[in-house]
């Protein structure tokens, strides 16, 4: 099944027992960017500001003094169960005084992050790879010619006695295809 990325922010808010939840979500390509959008996500205001973000193999969460499992590792599980990659998710809640437990908390954050990124516009994210590869000059003229055919873009070329050393990216499902893997 693909992985799916958001195209641009997204944000869904709830009330669960007088608590305001509201996710917020963004697409992150790496942990700096991640961090970066919880700096500011976060609101200083709210009671609980917790997240958790995923990037390739990537992820980490954060319960930010909820009782420990109840609310960054829902947050993962969402972004995992709707399968995004590259996004991170923040929910801030503010308290509304009545207590929900922890299967209410695993629920509210959860739930809430779940339907951010349900509403959330998505694409299929295709993940590149980058290869190097050397070769003779009489296979130069083909190769850059199966370059477009493959949609991989040349990022570098040298040569030497021999032939040329290439620097290409290309998306992985196209790996196989065009390098004989498949």
């Amino acid at each position: 099944m693909p992985d799916w990325t958001l195209t641009e922010p997204a944000q869904f808010a709830q009330e669960i027992k007088k608590s305001r939840f509201l996710a917020l979500a963004a697409p992150a390509t790496d942990i700096a960017a991640a961090h970066r959008f919880i700096d500011t996500a976060a609101d200083a205001d709210a009671r609980h500001n917790c997240w958790a973000y995923r990037i390739g193999s990537e992820y980490r969460w954060s319960d930010a003094d909820e009782p420990a499992g109840t609310a960054g590792r829902p947050i993962l599980a969402a972004i995992e169960g709707q399968q995004v990659d590259q996004v991170v998710v923040l929910v801030a809640r503010w308290f509304g005084g009545i207590k929900l437990g922890a299967g209410g908390l695993v629920r509210a954050y959860g739930g809430t992050a779940a339907e951010c990124l349900r509403r959330a516009p998505l694409r299929e994210l295709v993940v590149q790879q980058i290869i190097e590869f050397h070769l003779g000059f009489e296979w130069l003229g083909a190769v850059h010619a199966a370059l477009d055919q493959f949609g991989a873009t040349k990022l570098a070329e040298s040569f030497d006695a021999e032939g040329a050393r290439l620097r290409v990216q290309v998306a992985r499902p196209r790996l196989g295809i065009c390098c004989g893997l498949a």
